[in-house]
């Protein structure tokens, strides 16, 4: 589905309900299972119905709610901050809905959600904090899945961090001047050893480090983390560059890192694009540097996003270089390197016993734009050569390689866009490379393999043969 239609045809929010009425009018088992969501609240539950299932029954007890043995009648909703229709009937729920539409207050009406003004999310309790997963009304099976998993994440002790900070949050606001300084000061508490405190039970010493880092935030200068991107699929991101990207406050992203894997930064991030293509540099590698340097001095926390890796031909080596020598501290987050997600697809075995034991990378340039030569005596030993920004200079590369020696009919696979929806990949011979010189609607970015290991992955993944191209 295109970016553009991937809009939300409701507003996410939380209604303040604690000490108010919530109105569930049924008795049956659609009824109870909002008493029992209701109940995850500080709201009053008032039950409207004739009789109740004795599910229904326990569930209210349970609750501690209010029954009244009747249908609802004109002002009965007034002062409600909610209202469920759970009768099972559409006549008696939309009589139900016109009593709460006359008073104002909105009405949730089950298995009708066209009838709704509001639905009700898959919910995650982590008091305080909460998370709800909703679907519009049109997949709640689907949402109690997704429930299921972050229920699985979310360890009953984020409760106990959240409260942590609620206690902590007017001391931080006194201690802390800036919007900036506060929110640096929550990104490591939420993320660092305070977190590591509460999970394992120790809340004395979780407050203690707390207010230690109080202490210590204000002096606290400028970061840059060089993170790696990964190959382009949003999913293949690590854990570790989310939460890096969470806590940026300027994001320094090349021309190769997708917008969906920039996204991951807060909204509020500053992002500059620096992208550079083949003989198109908007920012010179000089700029960059220059760039990181000043806004970590600024006292910024600055994330360096790299398509891939970036300590694989990133020139995070001159970054970092650049970093040490103005006294910048600095970090780096792996990524995964364009060669395995090309090879994951094509189910290519990079290593494969009795074929290859080496893997070398290499790139088709150095760094005045000339074709490297000093790899071609490696893949003569049966070495898997992963050749990046080789399309432009693959026949160079093969006619060196087959100088070298290796044979011309060694296989070789070509995969632009590794990772990516627009993925294409191609299989082959080595002397069959030269024809993607001349395919510059490859405008991705490429990556060939090369070895006898590309004849043991899927070749039914490639979806065209190589010679191809040159038709």
């Amino acid at each position: 589905m295109p970016e553009s239609q991937r809009k939300l045809s409701v507003f996410p929010a939380f209604h303040k309900v604690a000490g108010r009425p919530v109105v569930v009018v049924g008795g049956g088992e659609e009824a109870a299972a909002k008493i029992r969501l209701i109940a995850e609240t500080k709201a009053e539950i008032v039950v409207y119905a004739e009789s109740l299932d004795k599910e229904t029954g326990a569930d209210l007890i349970a609750a501690h709610g209010e029954w009244r043995g009747r249908a609802p009648a004109a002002g009965d909703f007034d002062g409600a901050a909610l209202v469920f229709a759970a009768t099972g009937s559409e006549a008696s729920d939309a009589q139900v809905r016109a009593l709460a539409k006359q008073a104002g207050v909105p009405v949730n009406v089950v298995d009708r959600p066209e009838l709704c003004d509001f639905f009700t999310p898959a919910l995650v309790n982590r008091a305080p904090l909460a998370v709800a997963i909703g679907s519009e009304g049109v997949a709640p099976v689907l949402s109690r899945h997704v429930r299921a998993r972050i229920e699985g994440l979310l360890a009953p002790a984020f409760g106990d961090l959240a409260g942590l900070a609620d206690r902590l949050r007017e001391r931080v606001t006194r201690s802390l001047a800036t919007v900036t300084d506060r929110r640096r000061f929550w990104a490591r508490f939420f993320s660092g050893r305070v977190a590591e405190n509460v999970f394992a039970g120790r809340m004395y010493e979780a407050e203690g480090e707390a207010l230690r880092m109080l202490e210590i935030e204000p002096n606290l200068a400028g970061h840059v983390s060089l993170v790696g991107a990964g190959p382009g699929a949003e999913d293949l991101l690590t854990l570790r560059a989310q939460r890096t990207l969470q806590e940026a406050d300027v994001i320094v992203y090349d021309r190769l890192v997708p917008e969906a894997v920039v996204a991951q930064g807060r909204r509020d991030a500053r992002r500059v694009l620096v992208g550079k293509a083949k003989g198109h540099h908007s920012f010179s590698q000089d700029a960059i540097n220059a760039l990181l340097v000043t806004e970590a001095k600024s006292g910024n926390r600055v994330v360096r996003l790299k398509s891939g890796d970036p300590l694989i031909y990133g020139r995070a080596g001159e970054e970092m270089a650049a970093l040490r020598a103005a006294g910048v501290s600095f970090d780096i987050v792996p990524g995964i390197t364009a060669a395995f997600a090309a090879a994951a697809e094509t189910e290519i075995p990079l290593t494969l016993r009795n074929a290859s034991s080496s893997l070398v990378f290499a790139t088709g340039h150095d760094a005045d734009g000339n074709t490297l030569p000093d790899w071609a005596g490696l893949a003569l030993g049966g070495v898997t050569v992963a050749v990046y920004m080789g399309r432009s200079v693959a026949g160079k590369v093969a006619t060196r390689l087959v100088e070298a020696g290796l044979k011309g009919s060694t296989p070789v696979a070509v995969i632009e866009n590794a990772s990516r929806a627009d993925r294409t990949a191609y299989a082959g011979r080595l002397d069959e490379l030269g024809v993607l010189a001349a395919r510059p609607e490859l405008t991705g970015p490429v990556l060939i393999i090369i070895g006898d290991v590309v004849a043991e992955g899927a070749l039914d993944a490639a979806p065209a043969p190589l010679a191809a191209l040159a038709a």
